[in-house]
């Protein structure tokens, strides 16, 4: 394939310093005119691969990175089979309240992955703890914990896309470089970022809807205060259908991101990927998806390709299945988390030991932390609150930080303005092999937050001062003022170039490929999604030229 402009392709746009994608593109599951019927992931290609079964490649993870590559070696007439570990939700049930994903307030078995006890993002509220007891279950949001970090991650089939605020945004080229060195900027510009937000069908609020509506007046009034401090305030593209989003402000569809859903689930407006790039990827005929199946090994086959064992669970975790498949290609898929521990626990049990020493290295958080301010009794925030962020606040250049303006839908008002911030962090960790638990390790720490913390109070402390109010202390714990416990972009671990070449190819073995954000080394100054994509559309180009 040639770097040649395709019909997919949109014409990048520029706002206030982000390079913004289409509004839309026809065909490929947005939700405009009749809204809520637009297509989305055929359940009809789901499938529960057999033991034995021979495919000519073998996505493990359905996240932005493996959507990418199985619609385009389907495009390019190759048969692949996806598995993916959490569940195919368009193929769940609905819950007692009639929808199949719970409200931010309102987390129950759904909601957490094998978890016996909610893990909120926020803990406390007005003082007083919020988790409570659960069900055990194969929810669909994975809060796992490791020493000095918990990393928020999807799951079920569509990955990340399932369960972010869907925050599209391409990082100002003139910070590229720093985040993948040995690509070319040009090419990432002129072509696959284009491409890729023309496939996730990136759009922006209305802002003539955005100045009316209740539902972003937290938005309006974290404008206000950034901008009285001298920051640069700025609307975010997301992946959210803004039309069904105005739609359910005035009551004429059911409502969704108006509704406190976002990190449970989506259940009507987003774009999220099994309705655009797997939808397409159903479409082809030549896709295929085990749900509840997770990959523990991979290894050289005497026969060539590579044997992969699965192992298929249900819903409450029990393995009632383990499989062997061989596959002629595989492509490791499964998130920076899932892809690295995989790989890592493959090297260091003799799986496939050519692996590198830089497999399990430059892990990072994209330097998130997370806060909130108490604001003046003049100046409210809403007792109603969009779930989706669409702004921000830029101090990347003086101070080393983007900030989300982002929700606290809590259902009444707060006076509180909340946000996630994204740091340029230079701190990373590497994952390990416990051979004493059979576990991966990684190496994090909690002080490292500390950085990201002083670069996040270069915006928040100036615009306390300037407002005269104060830091919230009750929404991570007792007298805690910052959420330093949790990313929500986990990126490195197979980083390219360096546990692969510049196209995801792993060294040491023909036909084993990295694709998601794992290629990344932890950090992209922005929400990562976007890169992820546009990278993948990038590398799985030049695989499919080259080596299919």
């Amino acid at each position: 394939m040639s770097n040649t402009p395709r019909e997919d392709r949109s014409r990048g746009l520029s706002r206030r310093g982000f390079v913004l994608g289409a509004g839309s593109l026809a065909g490929v599951g947005m939700l405009g005119g009749a809204f809520g019927a637009s297509p989305t992931w055929a359940s009809a290609a789901a499938s529960s691969i057999g033991n034995g079964a021979q495919v000519p490649v073998l996505v493990i993870g359905t996240g932005y990175g493996g959507s990418v590559a199985a619609l385009r070696l389907a495009q390019a007439g190759i048969n692949v089979h996806m598995v993916e570990m959490g569940q195919d939700w368009a193929t769940v049930a609905p819950g007692s309240d009639g929808k199949i994903h719970p409200k931010i307030t309102s987390p129950d078995h759904r909601a957490f992955w094998m978890r016996t006890r909610t893990k909120q993002p926020l803990s406390n509220f007005l003082g007083f703890p919020i988790d409570k007891d659960i069900t055990k279950h194969a929810g669909i949001l994975d809060a796992e914990d490791f020493a000095g970090i918990s990393v928020y991650q999807g799951r079920g089939v569509g990955g990340g896309s399932l369960v972010n605020g869907g925050m599209a945004v391409t990082p100002k080229r003139e910070n590229f470089g720093a985040v993948l060195p040995s690509v070319d900027a040009a090419e990432m510009y002129s072509t696959y970022y284009p491409r890729a937000n023309a496939a996730l069908g990136v759009g922006s609020v209305d802002p003539a809807w955005f100045e009316r509506t209740s539902y972003y007046q937290y938005s309006r009034v974290g404008r206000k205060h950034a901008q009285r401090s001298g920051f640069a305030w700025t609307f975010v593209p997301d992946v959210y259908d803004w039309n069904y989003m105005m739609a359910e402000d005035n009551g004429s569809v059911p409502k969704s991101a108006l509704a406190q859903e976002v990190i449970y689930g989506n259940n009507y407006g987003k774009k999220t990927l099994p309705k655009t790039y797997l939808a397409q990827a159903a479409a082809t005929g030549k896709v295929t998806i085990s749900s509840l199946h997770r990959a523990t090994s991979v290894r050289p086959a005497a026969a060539g390709g590579y044997d992969v064992v699965l192992e298929q669970i249900n819903t409450a975790g029990d393995v009632v299945a383990t499989k062997t498949v061989n596959a002629g290609k595989v492509f490791f898929a499964a998130g920076s988390v899932g892809t690295s521990k995989l790989l890592v626990k493959l090297k260091a049990t003799g799986a496939l030991p050519a692996l590198n020493g830089e497999v399990g290295q430059g892990w990072g958080d994209n330097g998130n932390v997370m806060v909130g301010r108490a604001n003046h009794m003049w100046d409210p925030t809403g007792d109603v609150q969009s779930t989706i962020p669409c702004s921000g606040i830029d101090n990347w250049d003086a101070g080393g930080a983007f900030a989300e303006v982002a929700p606290l839908p809590a259902g009444l008002e707060t006076f509180a303005s909340f946000y996630l911030a994204i740091t340029k962090t230079q701190r990373r960790a590497a994952f390990s092999y416990n051979s004493a638990t059979g576990k991966v390790d990684l190496s994090w720490q909690t002080a490292w937050k500390q950085d990201s913390i002083t670069m996040a109070k270069t915006i928040f402390d100036k615009i306390n001062r300037t407002e005269g109010t104060i830091y919230r202390t009750d929404l991570f714990g007792t007298n805690k003022i910052w959420g330093d416990h949790l990313t929500y972009h986990p990126l490195g671990g197979a980083v390219l170039n360096k546990a692969t070449d510049n196209y995801g190819r792993l060294h040491g073995y023909n036909g084993l490929y990295v694709i998601d954000g794992s290629l990344i080394p932890g950090n992209t100054s922005v929400n990562p999604f976007v890169t992820i994509t546009a990278l993948a559309e990038r590398n799985i180009e030049r695989i499919i030229a080259t080596d299919l």
